[in-house]
């Protein structure tokens, strides 16, 4: 077999074994075990592509950044900031229509700026505002679309774990990914806001009661006082200044503003009387888990990237779509298919570690900004957190919603449907106009 045949043969054997139910990371590491024990036809060159994807890839400092944001993240979860937050929004949109669905979009994107991970946003919120949204007379499919449509904003809005990802596999700058990730969670929170109130305004039937939500939202916030907004809307601000202050203002690297923020949401808890002993080795825990499960898997997409550089099949699909001649947009548009249709099967990281090294050489000669590029990845890639048959938001939701038989796992895909389409539709003006990713770059 060529070197171009095997690494063509390993992207199906992937798949394969992915789709037969083998963990993303051991289906990675073993086809490109095997494949390079095919292209060098010696066991000692799998073994030593082990060795070494295992210790470069994780031995640099900047590696630390991704337990410490995840550890954060739970932190600000465990403080239920997602609740303070969800109230404030409410108690500023109440009279607007589709009020409380605009606040589970504001009070997402607020929270995405002190988390980064969209799966702790799905099950913050479903727990706080479907039941909410659906006790003030909204359609539980709407209410579980909109909370499964804005948890994805964790991904884009910074401090984002995936920008971080795409950042360290790229070489690219954190704060740079940061910055241009800041208009386009904002375009899209805008374009959620703006779809939720035209829903509620043409098609109410599927939103649900709006006077029965507004009267009541009306009687529930209207009692909070001016040091209420305080109390609640301080903390999230502090962290938010905390870390991006700290990394915008070049006070901090990445990675010790992870820890700066780690610290401050701890000091938040314990103010907030949130964390007892047993709560707190749970969140470190569950931290271990999410971390060590990011890590393998990029170990095993090390291995993979440095397979696919051994096979040859980057420079021969490159030179195959130079001689298609189907310009940049063209790549754009089958890379951008990609995604969506490995979205169905894969979670965000694996899709990035496994496209990215994949398409990287191709874009490269077009000059194009590999920041901008990342901002594409990562919207793309997020598509699929709301589609079937994977969908790990709507899964998440699921789950955290075990107890309520009114909502099943296709009302939570249908009510998901829209947000995506909006999504799809962001994606193809952040294409069109690179501006928007880069302008504060």
């Amino acid at each position: 077999m060529t070197g171009f045949e095997i690494g063509i043969f390993s992207i199906f054997a992937i798949l394969i074994l992915i789709y037969s139910g083998l963990y993303v990371p051991v289906a990675l590491g073993l086809v490109s075990f095997v494949s390079v024990w095919l292209l060098r036809g010696s066991l000692e060159a799998p073994i030593y592509l082990v060795t070494l994807a295992a210790s470069n890839s994780l031995e640099d400092y900047i590696f630390g950044v991704i337990p410490l944001f995840v550890l954060m993240g739970l932190l600000v979860s465990q403080c239920e900031l997602g609740r303070d937050i969800y109230e404030v929004a409410n108690h500023l949109l109440k009279k607007l229509k589709g009020g409380l669905g605009v606040a589970t979009v504001a009070a997402n994107a607020a929270f995405a700026a002190i988390t980064g991970v969209s799966i702790a946003s799905a099950a913050v919120f479903t727990r706080v505002s479907v039941p909410e949204m659906i006790r003030f007379g909204y359609k539980p499919r709407f209410a579980v679309g909109v909370v499964a449509g804005s948890s994805v904003l964790g991904m884009l809005i910074p401090p984002s774990v995936m920008l971080i990802i795409y950042a360290l596999i790229t070489e690219q700058s954190v704060a740079d990914l940061f910055t241009a990730g800041i208009m386009p969670g904002i375009l899209l929170s805008l374009c959620y806001a703006v779809a939720i109130i035209s829903m509620a305004t043409f098609f109410p039937e599927y939103v649900g009661g709006q006077d029965e939500a507004s009267k009541l939202a009306q009687e529930k916030y209207s009692n909070l006082t001016t040091s209420d907004l305080i109390n609640k809307t301080t903390p999230i601000l502090v962290l938010i200044l905390l870390v991006l202050g700290g990394i915008y203002g070049g006070f901090f690297t990445p990675t010790e503003a992870g820890a700066v923020g780690a610290i401050g949401a701890l000091l938040v808890a314990i103010i907030k009387r949130k964390l007892n002993r047993k709560a707190f080795w749970s969140v470190l825990v569950e931290t271990g888990h999410i971390a060590a499960s990011i890590l393998m898997l990029i170990v095993a997409a090390t291995m993979y990237s440095r397979m696919l550089a051994l096979s040859g099949l980057p420079s021969d699909l490159g030179e195959w779509i130079s001689q298609a001649d189907i310009g940049l947009y063209g790549i754009l548009t089958i890379y951008v298919l990609i995604l969506i249709l490995m979205g169905t099967i894969l979670d965000t990281t694996s899709i990035i570690l496994i496209m990215v090294p994949l398409f990287l050489p191709v874009m490269e000669p077009y000059g194009i900004s590999l920041v901008w590029f990342g901002i594409i990845t990562i919207v793309g890639a997020e598509i699929g957190l709301l589609t079937p048959p994977l969908g790990i938001a709507c899964y998440v939701i699921k789950t955290t919603l075990s107890d309520d038989d009114r909502i099943t796992l296709f009302d939570i895909f249908a009510g998901a449907f829209p947000f995506a389409i909006i999504m799809l539709l962001v994606l193809i003006l952040l294409i069109v106009f690179p501006s928007i990713s880069l302008f504060l770059v």
